[in-house]
Formats: structure tokens, sequence, C-alpha cells
């Protein structure tokens, strides 16, 4: 099948556009995308130091490789790369993402669940009856530390490989939590949180992993042990199945998403920090809460 916009060969067939697209074509369709992605939100601005969430896997790489190729050459913009080391054995190889910062040279800061929190994530499920709650308690111990990270490396914003997929599936995970607060609330600002972007939020991800495939070349794809209990895995099974039928589903959803958020009339809330860290917080902290329990389970 010959590409849609010019007669070379066609390498991927969008179905929920209908096209055909050669790798060049291709190629500037998904960063066109991002382009516009990021001119709609502001969120790559002058004098900005973009701190990557760098997992080493192919979307968090692609990232790393779009925004270098975008922005790189820019004497204003500064990118650096933050891997978190959970803790999890066997899953996370730094010495794989060292390769790509090195690759790409940008400044490479890295962190651990050992050195900031006492514990690794092993040790916290190895505490509980099962791994069921593991996502969770990782999910917000390493937000909060790849933020204080990126703090101090002096990052204005922190940008994360969530694919469109990862976007969709977060809203229907809410949908189908009840979880109204979610999907209503709007980003709010907190002085020592850094602003998020999520340039890929509108790219498919097996475009992202076309992507990857041309650009940055085969990568370690390391599962996590503890994903198999996620609620995020049967949602994705779910939208995968639908999207068959109907392509658009994914953009449908996250644009439900959005126009969902900053719906909530609740009142303003005050920046604050967290009474027990001193870390940016609306209130006691998730971070506290769950090192708290942790805690608990240890004693018992």
């Amino acid at each position: 099948m010959n590409c849609s916009k010019c007669r070379r060969e066609a390498i991927i067939h969008q179905r929920y556009s209908g096209m055909h697209l050669c790798s060049e074509h291709f190629t500037d369709s998904v960063e066109s995308r991002v382009k516009r992605e990021i001119r709609k939100h502001h969120w790559v601005e002058h004098g900005d130091t973009i701190g990557v969430a760098l997992s080493g896997g192919k979307d968090s790489t692609s990232l790393l490789h779009f925004l270098i190729k975008t922005f790189g050459h820019r004497p204003d913009i500064s990118i650096h790369a933050i891997t978190i080391d959970e803790g999890i054995a066997g899953y996370r190889d730094l010495s794989e993402t060292e390769t790509i910062t090195q690759h790409y040279g940008v400044p490479w800061h890295t962190a651990s669940f050992a050195e900031e929190y006492g514990i690794t994530l092993d040790g916290i499920v190895a505490g509980q009856k099962d791994d069921r709650r593991s996502c969770s308690f990782c999910g917000v111990l390493r937000r909060r530390l790849v933020n204080r990270i990126a703090r101090e490396a002096g990052c204005t914003k922190l940008a994360f490989g969530f694919n469109l997929d990862d976007e969709a599936q977060s809203v229907m995970m809410n949908v189908l939590r009840g979880d109204t607060e979610r999907l209503t609330m709007t980003q709010r600002e907190n002085p020592g949180m850094i602003p998020r972007i999520r340039p890929f939020a509108v790219i498919p991800e097996r475009e992202v992993a076309l992507y990857a495939h041309l650009h940055v070349g085969s990568l370690a794809d390391h599962g996590c042990p503890y994903a198999h209990n996620a609620l995020r895995g049967d949602v994705r099974r779910l939208l995968n199945d639908y999207t068959w039928q109907h392509p658009a589903t994914k953009f449908a959803i996250r644009a439900l998403g959005e126009e969902l958020q900053g719906r909530s009339t609740g009142p303003a809330i005050t920046p604050e920090v967290c009474p027990e860290c001193g870390e940016p917080a609306f209130g006691r902290c998730r971070t506290c809460a769950v090192l708290s329990e942790v805690k608990q389970d240890r004693k018992r």
C-alpha cells in the first residue's frame, strides 16, 4: 500500500484518519500534532528548563528525542533527564537509562526510594498482605520524589511521556471509580510544584512505539512485576477492544476529560505545605499518609 501523501510505501494505517503513511509523513504527522499541543497549552516557553521523567522505555525516550530535536538548538531552553529507582528487583536498569542520556548529551539526575524514604517498593510490598496496592503506593511516592529532584535541578517544567492511551485510561478509571473530584479537578498552582506537561498525550501508544522504533531504536521493555493487579490493565483491554470497532474512541474520551476539567464548583484553595514534611501540598500530603501506613504495617 502506498502512502496517502506520496508514492512511497506506507508503514502504518491510521484507522481513525483513514490514511496510510510512509515513514517520513508518519513522523511529520506525529511531530506536528505534538507541536500543536505544546503551542495550545503554552507548555514550552522562553527560558524554560525542562526535566524529562526518563524511565528508559519507549514513551519517555521518544519524548526526550522529540524535545532535543525540536528545542535542543535553542540557547534559552535547557533539557534535563530525571530517573527514579523504585527498588523493584530486576525492573529498573539505570545503566540503560544512563546510556540514553549520554547519547543525547543531557544532564542526568537520579534518586531512589531507598535513599529518600528508607525503603524500596519491594520492601513496601513485602509488608502487605498482597501486592494489590503496589501501584498506588508507587505512584504517590514517585510523584513526590521526581518533583523534588526537578525543583532542585532548577526545572521550570516537568515532562512526562504519557500517550493518548494513558490519558484515555485515566479518564475511564476515574469514571469507573465514580471519582467526580478527579474528573473535574483543575491543575492547581502551588509554589514548589513544578508544572507538568504531557506533549505526547495526543499520540496513540502504537504510534509512539513506531516513532521510537524509527528514531531511537530498540529499547528494553521491562514490564513492572506489580502491574498485573492494576485497574489500568483491565481498562486498557476494555478500551483496546472497543477502539477496534470505533477507532476514534480514545480521542473522544480524552476530549471528554479535558472538557470536564475545571468544572469543579468548590472554593479556591490557598497554596500550602504539608505540616509533616514541608513539601508542597494541600493539607497533609499523600506521601506522608502512605509512609505512615507503611510504617504501621511494618510494626505488625
